[in-house]
């Protein structure tokens, strides 16, 4: 370890018995992309990203000289693990039941400690030096830590996914961005109607990119019936808006009858406030006790580092 991840003034340390003042976080996308507090990790396709994290934490528990507490959502396997590493580079995983409950302060320690804003500048670096993949798995990883932190309709979370939208359209993934934007729409029609048009707007944008006829007609109703209750409250004022609203009353007119757009189509659209708030949100499982890939003890991996 070098001399300048050594604390200063020892006297200041939590003791080693001491809960965990402050929660990292860390993220492994579904592709195996892994992410610690806001940073791609550079995996050498060599390291599994468990181990990965388990070292990076590692490193800042004996930074601290005490136990450090992380949140681990893992994509692959479909699942979030709360962990405690210890200075010597040992960890176990806890239970949600043995976990210290975020509360208002602990939050506020935990984005004074390692700021959603930060890490959102970090993300539009790489995606201004098109490094759209780094950028769009960090957004994921913010928009996912976020959620679980503050529920999906916080605004740090909401902006979150709203970028997360915004890159996954720069990188051609049309369904997933007007997923994503529609959520954000969704959400906003729910809490704050006077905000609703221009994430509707979002929304439309990606969805005016789809060619499969069953998703064009199922997002199609969401989006129209949004534009329609905008305009019920008297705030679709935009002309653009107005413009893309007609322009999504006239794709879906254009279905016929005999094909499964039309049939789609034709089911009842969700009323804004109605049904999931995320469904593009696949559940996690619950944390559990013993997870083995996370469980370690002092060893090569470790030892080396010291």
């Amino acid at each position: 370890m070098t001399s300048s991840l050594t604390p200063r003034d020892q006297g200041k340390l939590p003791a080693l018995s001491a809960p965990p003042l402050i929660r990292l976080d860390a993220y492994v996308a579904e592709d195996g992309s892994t992410v610690v507090n806001g940073h791609l990790l550079e995996m050498g396709g060599i390291r599994q990203p468990n181990e990965a994290i388990l070292d990076a934490v590692a490193m800042f528990a004996r930074t601290l000289g005490a136990p450090v507490a992380a949140t681990v959502i893992d994509r692959t396997v479909m699942q979030v693990a709360r962990l405690r590493v210890y200075p010597d580079g040992s960890s176990r995983t806890i239970g949600d039941e043995e976990d210290l409950p975020p509360g208002l302060e602990r939050t506020a320690a935990e984005e004074a400690a390692f700021p959603p804003l930060a890490r959102v500048e970090r993300i539009i670096q790489h995606a201004r030096r098109d490094e759209l993949h780094a950028a769009f798995v960090l957004a994921g990883a913010l928009r996912e830590h976020l959620t679980l932190r503050r529920g999906a309709e916080d605004e740090l979370a909401l902006e979150a996914r709203a970028i997360e939208a915004y890159l996954a359209f720069l990188r051609g993934d049309y369904l997933l961005s007007t997923m994503l934007a529609l959520t954000v729409a969704r959400i906003r029609c729910r809490t704050d109607l006077t905000r609703a048009a221009p994430e509707v707007a979002r929304a439309t944008a990606a969805w005016q990119r789809l060619w499969d006829e069953g998703q064009v007609a199922t997002r199609g109703q969401e989006l129209l019936h949004m534009w329609e209750h905008l305009s019920a409250a008297g705030l679709l004022l935009e002309p653009s808006h107005q413009a893309m609203a007609q322009a999504v009353r006239n794709r879906l007119e254009r279905g016929t009858p005999s094909s499964p757009a039309a049939i789609t189509a034709s089911e009842p659209a969700l009323t804004p406030g109605e049904g999931p708030v995320a469904p593009e949100d696949k559940p996690l499982k619950p944390t559990r006790r013993g997870l083995r890939r996370f469980t370690r003890r002092p060893g090569p991996s470790t030892e080396g580092q010291q």
